[in-house]
C-alpha cells in the first residue's frame, strides 16, 4: 500500500510543504493503513487453498530460527 506524504514533490508551482505537514500526513496515512488492514484481514478466507494465504510467504527471507521473539510476536497477526 503506497501513501503519499509530500504532495508538492511533483508540482513545481505549489508551495513547499513543511516537515510538520509531512509528519502529519505520515501519521494520518498510518492510521488509514491500520484501519484498512484491520478491515481486510478478517475477510481473508480461512481455507488454506486461497492465493492470499501465501501472499507473504517470501516477504521475509531471514530464517525463522533467527527471528527475535519480539518480531515473531509483532508478526503474529500476519
Amino acid at each position: 500500500m503506497a501513501m503519499i506524504t509530500d504532495y508538492d514533490c511533483w508540482k513545481p508551482n505549489e508551495a513547499h510543504v513543511t516537515v510538520e505537514m509531512v509528519i502529519a500526513n505520515l501519521r494520518m496515512n498510518a492510521t488509514t493503513a491500520k484501519t484498512i488492514i484491520a478491515e481486510v484481514i478478517p475477510k481473508i478466507p480461512t481455507e488454506p487453498n486461497w492465493p492470499c494465504h501465501y501472499a507473504l510467504k517470501d516477504a521475509i527471507m531471514t530464517d525463522k530460527k533467527l527471528w527475535p521473539s519480539k518480531t515473531v510476536k509483532e508478526l503474529e497477526p500476519l
